[in-house]
């Protein structure tokens, strides 16, 4: 069954979409892994869209980047699929989608239902990430990763960052979608 997209819809895939780009410029210093708010905006998308629509607002992102714009967080292009850390902005895609399909149902949201949902898109955002790192690293531009090292630079350097986002986009969400569901 094909489902149509409202004018307001499209606009909030929009936001969305324009929300994570601007995520990307969005940097915490912090040493030896770049902090966006990427994940905040992926996130978000998918707890106050909804699976789909949260899915095609980032899945649009990655689309734009990949064409050219330099959305990312580090440019953009085609080029950008030989990056090791596009494995993460896949992860967000699908991530967002997850996130959304858990939480879109339930009318009364708890504060730990939507935060559990956030940690489930973590997961699946880190495993990608993780799992595309390791295969371009080691099997594509021939500069070889250990388990250990990736695990040490691309989880337990980074993560401590998204766990306090996964944290600020529940609370964001709990207040932001009755406001939301409101507008329709």
């Amino acid at each position: 069954m094909k489902q149509k997209i409202t004018i307001r819809e499209m606009a909030l895939c929009a936001i969305f979409t324009a929300l994570t780009a601007v995520g990307a410029f969005l940097k915490i210093p912090v040493p030896y892994v770049p902090f966006t708010l990427q994940f905040l905006f992926t996130m978000l998308a998918g707890l106050l869209l909804g699976g789909r629509l949260g899915a095609l607002s980032v899945g649009a992102y990655v689309l734009l980047g990949l064409a050219g714009l330099p959305i990312f967080a580090e440019g953009g292009g085609f080029w950008y699929l030989l990056k090791p850390s596009f494995g993460y902005l896949i992860g967000f895609v699908i991530g967002s989608y997850v996130t959304g399909k858990m939480t879109e149902k339930k009318k009364n949201w708890s504060f730990g239902r939507i935060l559990a949902a956030n940690f489930t898109g973590l997961a699946i955002v880190y495993a990608m990430g993780m799992l595309y790192y390791y295969v371009i690293c080691n099997f594509v531009i021939d500069t070889p990763i250990a388990l250990w090292p990736l695990f040490l630079y691309c989880f337990v350097l980074a993560v401590p960052g998204d766990i306090l986002l996964c944290l600020v986009a529940a609370a964001l969400a709990k207040r932001l979608k009755p406001v939301i569901a409101a507008m329709q």
